[in-house]
């Protein structure tokens, strides 16, 4: 457990994909924080922090993405942090069976959304001169994981935009970094064979999941005014897997 504490009281964090797993304990860490929390998710929250908000959104969606701005500022006013974990793995399959249909979708939300989050926050951002925006990658992104083409493709495009926007935005005091993950200890592997699970546990160095609160402490040091001189990174979360 951490004895690392943030004071974020006064900002607005929005995270996307705060209903479960890694975004959900994002969530609850900004709460423990003293910030004000609004979840982003196509499902609303079972066990969200207390005086959580939740705007159902597709983030392939850009009017829904407007609506739920509105929805957060009328709420709590402006938009400090941005933590985007929302996404859609798509089905795991060689190139050659791929459904062109599933493909278009996979990079639609992964990639487009993104950008779509990017342009509609980030001005909110600059009216106060201050923001952080996270987006969660994935190992997948850099290495380019096999019958998951889309999601590699679509991720390793999340990194490079990454750096383009905090490229644009590096003269401000909006900080813009991403986090690349090896497998997370979620209830979506519970879907999965133990044999799968532990193929990647296998090429761990550390043996072992990366825990959601070691995702959620990455993100609360990424969104704090401790960030300062890191913008456009990639921050490996792999138990020392990442190559480069």
């Amino acid at each position: 457990m951490s004895n690392v504490t943030y004071n974020f009281a006064g900002r607005t964090a929005i995270v996307t994909g705060g209903s479960a797993g890694i975004g959900a304990e994002i969530a609850r860490h900004y709460a423990s924080a003293g910030a004000n929390v609004a979840i982003w998710d196509l499902t609303e929250p079972e066990n969200a922090p207390t005086d959580a908000m939740f705007c159902k959104v597709d983030i392939s969606q850009p009017d829904q993405i407007s609506d739920a701005v509105a929805k957060t500022r009328s709420v709590f006013g402006g938009i400090d942090f941005l933590s985007h974990n929302a996404g859609y793995a798509g089905p795991t399959l060689p190139v050659v069976e791929n459904d062109p249909n599933i493909w278009a979708r996979v990079i639609e939300v992964n990639l487009t959304g993104t950008f779509h989050l990017a342009q509609a926050i980030v001005p909110v951002m600059q009216e106060r001169g201050f923001g952080r925006v996270v987006n969660m990658a994935s190992l997948a992104g850099k290495e380019g994981t096999p019958n998951a083409s889309a999601y590699s493709a679509a991720k390793a495009g999340v990194i490079g935009f990454t750096k383009s926007l905090a490229k644009e935005l590096a003269q401000s005091d909006i900080r813009v970094n991403c986090i690349a993950p090896a497998a997370i200890k979620t209830a979506i592997l519970d879907q999965m064979t133990p044999e799968f699970v532990q193929v990647m546990i296998d090429k761990s160095p550390m043996k072992r999941l990366g825990w959601v609160e070691e995702a959620a402490r990455m993100v609360m040091w990424l969104s704090s005014e401790d960030c300062t001189f890191n913008s456009g990174a990639v921050f490996d979360l792999s138990g020392g897997r990442a190559t480069y």
